[in-house]
């Protein structure tokens, strides 16, 4: 038998979905949030301490802004993603998405995320509001230990195939919506952006989600 009788048949199961959505005409939507994170961060100057290094600066609100009507506009955004995210991945119609808890980060210079999960949802997603250039991007890795055991070589100056990869980066881009599985590891870089005070602060809004009856 030579190996052009050989026939290779490719099959791709148990993929990692990110979604992704860019909100247009967001700047009075961010322009707003920015108003109601900084009025929130004034009532609250310690916040609370999860994934963020309070000791570097990073702020953390408490866990509940979607039930707060300042962030109504935001909501209905996400609702009406996770609709489509549904839509697309053909979840039971008697079923919905919903928020369980919300929060927003300031992460101002030198600040960063630690890799972490999401314990106890179905998806989480983050929406960026302020996020100047060299602001930190946010990086998901694969947790599938086989790439800690024994990674491929892969040809070298060539562009490996998106399947292949075993970590993604997204810069942050204010009006960008990202929607991933809450298992999946993510850490987001340290903020080197330029400029002095608020202009320099990377500003996002995250968000848990799990599905529930409609």
């Amino acid at each position: 038998m030579t190996d052009k009788e050989l026939k290779l048949i490719k099959r791709t199961y148990f993929p990692t979905h990110i979604f992704q959505v860019d909100v247009p005409d967001c700047e009075e939507l961010n322009a707003n949030l920015l108003e109601n994170i900084y009025a929130e961060r004034d009532r609250d100057q310690k916040g609370i301490s999860r994934s963020n290094i309070p000791a570097l600066g990073g702020w953390h609100s408490h866990n509940n802004l979607h039930k707060q009507k300042e962030y109504a506009d935001l909501v209905d955004v996400i609702n009406g993603s996770t609709a489509k995210l549904s839509e697309s991945l053909g979840y039971a119609t008697n079923k919905t998405i919903k928020i369980g808890t919300m929060w927003s980060i300031i992460n101002p210079k030198g600040s960063s995320n630690r890799s972490h999960v999401h314990p106890g949802c179905m998806w989480s997603g983050v929406y960026y509001i302020q996020a100047p250039e060299n602001a930190g991007s946010i990086e998901f890795v694969d947790p599938r230990t086989v790439h800690l055991m024994n990674q491929a070589k892969f040809e070298t100056k060539t562009k490996r195939s998106k399947e292949n990869w075993t970590k993604v980066r997204f810069k942050p881009t204010p009006g960008r919506l990202l929607i991933f599985p809450s298992w999946l590891f993510h850490a987001v870089d340290t903020n080197q952006a330029k400029g002095e005070g608020n202009q320099s602060n990377r500003i996002i809004i995250s968000f848990n989600l799990n599905q529930v009856s409609a």
